[in-house]
């Protein structure tokens, strides 16, 4: 299983947020790419970029400390956050971000997570944010009458393999990640699933390990790795099952 250490940017700065807040801002580092050194240094395979400010504008804001992460680190980095056109994908693409994270763009734009997916295939994840099994979109700050697996099946059909899960309920708060309901979608979509929000010790990673033959090949790290509450270490030599 893949564990990937996130690094949220507000104002060039990386954060962390409760339950996507902006007000709820936690500032742990100004300099994004210093940070994402030290997750690989620490073993990280893979790096989590979530452009905050993004999400909330409808494009991207952060592009500079984006390409500052992807030129300090080997290992391949994902992005997500106000990506809403197949130029701004093609732009995070060219400045060498692995794989690029659609994520309101599911609901308001289908047919770009179509197109994109065609060209790009296994570069292209979505990002499915839910709360109280509901779609949330616009950083949050909408639900849709759509649930995760209506959607995560329409996404499906569009060739889209791989989405990001997360219970927004559970998100920057450390309060363990919302097993059964990563463990349903996965099964039930038959889509590779990333766990997303509320990771806050090395026993969820244990149990998130168990969901992974029904689907669930990672689990992003947020807060539990800013406060120490896990180590990266330790939560790989569980992650590769050598525990």
């Amino acid at each position: 299983m893949i564990l990937f250490p996130a690094i949220d940017l507000k104002e060039g700065q990386c954060v962390r947020l409760v339950e996507g807040r902006m007000d709820s801002a936690t500032v742990y580092s100004d300099d994004p790419g210093s940070m994402a050194r030290l997750w690989q240094e620490q073993g990280a395979q893979f790096i989590h970029v979530v452009d905050l400010d993004g999400a909330f504008a409808g494009q991207p804001r952060n592009r500079q400390a984006i390409a500052q992460i992807v030129k300090c680190v080997q290992v391949p980095v994902q992005v997500g956050g106000g990506i809403r056109d197949l130029a701004t994908i093609e732009d995070l693409l060219s400045l060498g971000v692995n794989r690029v994270i659609l994520g309101s763009a599911a609901i308001i734009n289908p047919g770009l997570v179509a197109e994109a997916g065609q060209k790009y295939g296994e570069r292209i994840v979505v990002g499915i944010d839910a709360k109280d099994g509901r779609v949330a979109i616009q950083g949050w700050g909408e639900t849709v009458e759509k649930t995760a697996l209506e959607l995560a099946l329409e996404m499906k059909g569009m060739g889209i393999q791989r989405i990001v899960f997360t219970d927004i309920r559970r998100d920057g708060k450390l309060a363990g990640p919302n097993l059964a309901a990563t463990g349903e979608l996965a099964r039930d979509s038959g889509l590779k699933v990333i766990a997303s929000g509320g990771v806050a010790s090395l026993e969820d990673i244990r149990q998130l390990k168990k969901l992974e033959p029904q689907g669930v090949e990672g689990a992003i790290l947020g807060k539990a790795l800013y406060t120490s509450a896990v180590k990266l270490p330790e939560a790989l030599v569980i992650a590769m099952g050598e525990e």
